[in-house]
C-alpha cells in the first residue's frame, strides 16, 4: 500500500512539474501574441501559419485526445497539444524578425540559430524527419555538450520518458536508496507476484534491465540498433545469498584442501581472509559469483554460451558478451596462480633490480646465464633457460605461460626457478592435490569452450575485472587466450580499472606483449568496482594501497593510458601497419572522459570508421552520451541485463545504489527528460513511436 502511495505521489508530482512548465510557456506565448498585433512581422507569421496548417494536420501534429479521458484530463491535454500552433507561430516570428535584421539577410537566419532550436525546427518542418525509410543510413551531427534532449531520447517512448524521470526521483532519495532490497522485498509480500513484477516492469526492471531471456531481449536490441548502438550482453542473474553464506563459500573454495601454508615470501593479499570474504563489501556496480561446485560452473559456461547466441543472432557480429572468471571456477587458483605471478616478479628485482613485468626489464637470455653462471651446468638451471620465451628485444616470460591454457601442463611443475646460489629448483607455487589440479583444468576448459563458441559465432568476449587479488592470474589467463583466438581480429578483450596505481603500466606491457608476439590486443577501460574494499583490506592485512589516492589521480590515469593506446594506434596506422590490431573500449560514464577520447581521436587523425575505439555505458544510464554518439556514427553500446525479474533484484538494488552516488549525473538526466517530455507534450508527440534508420558503425 504504501509503495503505491508513493508511486502515486512521484506522478503526480512530475503531472505537476510538467504543468508549471507548460504554463510558463503558456504566458510566453500570450506575451509574444498580444504584443505583436500592430507588427507586419508578426502578420506575416500569421499568414505562414495559415499557409502551412493544412500540412501541418495531415503530419498529425495536432492529436485530439483520446475519448477514454475524464473530461477535465481531456481538456488539460486538448489545450497543452493546441500550444502547438502558437510554438510554430512564436518560431516563425523569431525566424522572421532574424531576416529582417539579419545584416546578410534571410539566408544568415539559419545559421544565427541555436544549434538545439534549428534541431527542433527542422524535426518539425522537414517531411523527411517523419519518415525514416531512406535508403542511406541516418548519420547526425553530434554535439559533445551532450545537451541535446531529442538526440538522447529519440529512441525512447513518452512513456519510457516518464518512467525514467520516476525512476531517477527515486534514486534520488537516500533513504530509498539505502533500504531498496529490504522494500522490494516488503512489496513482493504485500502485493504477490503477479502485481510485484507488474510494478517492476513499470519502474526499475523495465528501466535497467531488457528482458527475461534471450528471445524476449530481441526488441531491445533491434530498437537499439535502428539507433545506432549495440549491445554488450549480460545474464544478471545473481544469487540472493546472506553475508554468512557468501563467507562460508569464500573461505571454503579460497583454501586448498592441503591447507593454506603461507610459505617464506608469501603475500597475504593472496591469501583468503574471513572479514573480506564476502566480495560484496563496499561494492555497488559489479556483480559477484560464490563458488558452489563445479557443477554450478558448468551452468555458467552453458549462460554465458547462450548470451553468445543471442547476440550473435541479433548483431550482425558487431555484439559483445561480458564473462566473469571467478564464474567458471574456484577461486583458490586464481589466487594461487596471482601469486606466483607477482612473487615472478619479486624473484626478477632481486635478480636484476627495478620493479614490474619480466618483460618490462629487457633482460636477455645471456643475462640470465651470467646470474646462474656460477650453477650454469645444473641440468635442471640448463632446462629452465631453454624453456624461457625471449626474442631479440629481450626475454617476454620466464615460464611457458601457454600452459596455463594447455588443458595437460601441471601447474606445480610449471612455475618453479632456479636458486641463483645453489641451483636447485623451488616452486613459487605450493603442491596442488590432483583434485584441484583438475579443477583448474576444468576452469581453462570452460573458458576455451566460450571463446572458441565466441570466435566461431563472430561475437566478442569481455572479461571483466575482479579484485586485485585475483587480477593477476585474470590478466594472464586473457592475453593468454588473446594469443591464441586474436590472430585475425580482437575476439578476446580485457579489462583494466584506472583507479589502480598500476593500470598505465600494466596495459603499457600488455601492449608490447601483443606487439612482439604478434596478436591482436583488445582493451575495455574504466575506472572501476572495488576501490573501498581494496582500500580497506590493504589496511587490515598490511599491504600498499593499490587504489590511486583520488578520483583527479583516477581520471588522470585513465586519460594517460587511453592517450597511449591511442599513440600506438596512430603508429601503427603511419607505419601501414592494420591499426584495428588495438582495439579499445572506453566504458565510461563521464562526459568529460568522452569528450577527451573524441578530441583525442581528432588530434591523432582517428575516425570512427577506423574502429579501433568504441564507447560504452549501462543500459539505463547516461542515454544522453550513448544515443548521440550512435546516432553521429560513432561505435556506441550499451551493456544490457536480462534475466527474470525475481532473480535480478540484486542487480537492480546496485543499479539503484550507484545512481545515488551519481547525482550529478542523475541531475542532467532529469533537466533532459523533462524538456524531452515537455517538448513533446507541446508538439502534439505524446504518442511518438520511435523507428530509427541508422547503422552501428
Amino acid at each position: 500500500m504504501y509503495i503505491c502511495i508513493f508511486f502515486c505521489k512521484l506522478l503526480l508530482d512530475l503531472v505537476m512539474a510538467l504543468l508549471r512548465s507548460l504554463s510558463a510557456q503558456r504566458t510566453t506565448i500570450n506575451l509574444v501574441k498580444s504584443g505583436s498585433c500592430s507588427s507586419p512581422t508578426a502578420a506575416a507569421a500569421v499568414a505562414a501559419q495559415r499557409t502551412h496548417h493544412h500540412h501541418h494536420q495531415r503530419r498529425n501534429l495536432h492529436v485530439a485526445p483520446p475519448s477514454s479521458l475524464s473530461p477535465n484530463l481531456k481538456h488539460h491535454l486538448h489545450h497543452h497539444l493546441h500550444l502547438n500552433r502558437h510554438h510554430q507561430l512564436i518560431w516563425s516570428l523569431l525566424i522572421q524578425q532574424r531576416s529582417l535584421h539579419s545584416p546578410s539577410g534571410p539566408n544568415q537566419q539559419v545559421a544565427d540559430v541555436s544549434t538545439l532550436g534549428r534541431k527542433q525546427y527542422q524535426a518539425s518542418s522537414s517531411p523527411s524527419s517523419s519518415s525514416s525509410s531512406s535508403s542511406s543510413p541516418q548519420r547526425d551531427p553530434l554535439d559533445v555538450s551532450f545537451n541535446d534532449p531529442i538526440a538522447a531520447f529519440k529512441s525512447k517512448t513518452t512513456w519510457e520518458l516518464v518512467r525514467a524521470y520516476l525512476v531517477y526521483m527515486i534514486c534520488s532519495s537516500e533513504k530509498l536508496v539505502e533500504h531498496n532490497m529490504t522494500l522490494m522485498k516488503w512489496s513482493k509480500q504485500i502485493l504477490g507476484q503477479r502485481l510485484f513484477t507488474a510494478l517492476m516492469k513499470a519502474t526499475f526492471y523495465g528501466h535497467f534491465v531488457a528482458g527475461e531471456d534471450q528471445i524476449k531481449i530481441i526488441p531491445t536490441l533491434e530498437r537499439l540498433r535502428s539507433f545506432g548502438v549495440k549491445p554488450i550482453l549480460d545474464y544478471s542473474v545473481e544469487e540472493d545469498i546472506t553475508q554468512e553464506e557468501a563467507e562460508k563459500r569464500e573461505v571454503e573454495s579460497s583454501v586448498s584442501s592441503a591447507g593454506d601454508n603461507k610459505e617464506e615470501g608469501a603475500m597475504p593479499q593472496y591469501h583468503v581472509d574471513k572479514s573480506f570474504a564476502d566480495r560484496r563489501y563496499k561494492v555497488s556496480s559489479a556483480r559477484t559469483y560464490f563458488y558452489l561446485n563445479e557443477a554450478t560452473c558448468e551452468r555458467n559456461m552453458e549462460t554465458f554460451i547462450k548470451c553468445l547466441e543471442a547476440v550473435s543472432g541479433a548483431t550482425f557480429g558487431t555484439g559483445i558478451t561480458a564473462i566473469k572468471l571467478t564464474a567458471l571456477g574456484r577461486p583458490q587458483l586464481l589466487l594461487q596462480l596471482s601469486e606466483v605471478i607477482m612473487r615472478t616478479r619479486k624473484y626478477m628485482e632481486d635478480l636484476v633490480g627495478g620493479q614490474g613485468n619480466v618483460l618490462t626489464h629487457h633482460k636477455t637470455i645471456k643475462d640470465l646465464e651470467k646470474y646462474y653462471a656460477s650453477v650454469g651446468d645444473n641440468k635442471d638451471v640448463q632446462e629452465f633457460l631453454k624453456n624461457v620465451t625471449s626474442d631479440k628485444e629481450g626475454i617476454l616470460h620466464l615460464f611457458p605461460w601457454s600452459g596455463i591454457v594447455d588443458e595437460n601442463s601441471q601447474l606445480s611443475d610449471t612455475f618453479r626457478v632456479p636458486d641463483p646460489q645453489t641451483g636447485q629448483m623451488r616452486r613459487l607455487i605450493s603442491q596442488i592435490p590432483p583434485k584441484e589440479e583438475e579443477m583448474f583444468r576444468n576452469m581453462i576448459r570452460r573458458l576455451n569452450t566460450i571463446v572458441k563458441t565466441a570466435a566461431e559465432l563472430d561475437v566478442r568476449i569481455m572479461i571483466d575485472a575482479e579484485q586485485t587479488y585475483f587480477q593477476p592470474a585474470i590478466s594472464r589467463i586473457t592475453l593468454e587466450m588473446m594469443r591464441k583466438y586474436n590472430k585475425d581480429k580482437a575476439i578476446v578483450f580485457n579489462t583494466y580499472q584506472c583507479y589502480l596505481r598500476e593500470s598505465f603500466r600494466e596495459v603499457g606491457t600488455d601492449l608490447e606483449q601483443a606487439k612482439r608476439q604478434n596478436f591482436y590486443f583488445g582493451a575495455k577501460l574504466v575506472r572501476g568496482a572495488y576501490m573501498e574494499q581494496e582500500r580497506a583490506r590493504a589496511q587490515a592485512l598490511g599491504y600498499p594501497d593499490p587504489v590511486n589516492p583520488d578520483y583527479e589521480a583516477t581520471t588522470d590515469m585513465y586519460h594517460r593510458t587511453l592517450s597511449e593506446c591511442l599513440r600506438r594506434i596512430k603508429l601503427m596506422k603511419d607505419c601501414g601497419d592494420d591499426a584495428r590490431k588495438i582495439g579499445i573500449m572506453v566504458a565510461s560514464h563521464n562526459e568529460d572522459t568522452v569528450r577527451f577520447a573524441i578530441q583525442q581521436m581528432k588530434e591523432i587523425g582517428i575516425s570512427p570508421e577506423d574502429k579501433v575505439i568504441c564507447f560504452g555505458q549501462l543500459l539505463g544510464m547516461c542515454d544522453y552520451i550513448t544515443f548521440p554518439l550512435g546516432q553521429a556514427g560513432y561505435s556506441a553500446y550499451k551493456y544490457i541485463p536480462y534475466g527474470p525479474v525475481e532473480e535480478v533484484l540484486p542487480y537492480l538494488s546496485r543499479r539503484a545504489q550507484e545512481n545515488k552516488g551519481v547525482l550529478k549525473k542523475i541531475q542532467k538526466e532529469k533537466r533532459l527528460l523533462m524538456a524531452e517530455i515537455r517538448r513533446r507534450l507541446i508538439r502534439g508527440q505524446l504518442f511518438y513511436k520511435p523507428k530509427g534508420n541508422y547503422v552501428p558503425i
